[in-house]
């Protein structure tokens, strides 16, 4: 069985984005105030790829 992550970080929007991981940890808190969520909680890769506009398998490929 091949196990996928469902949660998305600072570090692979890095590598999604070009942009550095400061972006990307400010881009998850935008997300997360977005989608009324609290500071602990984590953001799925489907909550980013719908935030971003991105394609979910184009997510996947740089994540796995």
């Amino acid at each position: 069985m091949n196990r996928k992550r469902i949660c998305i970080y600072a570090k692979d929007i890095q590598l999604i984005t070009g942009r550095s991981e400061r972006y990307g940890r400010k881009l998850l808190q935008t997300i997360r105030e977005t989608l009324d969520k609290e500071r602990h909680q984590f953001v799925t890769i489907h909550e980013f790829s719908e935030y971003s506009g991105i394609e979910l398998e184009v997510i996947e490929q740089y994540i796995n």
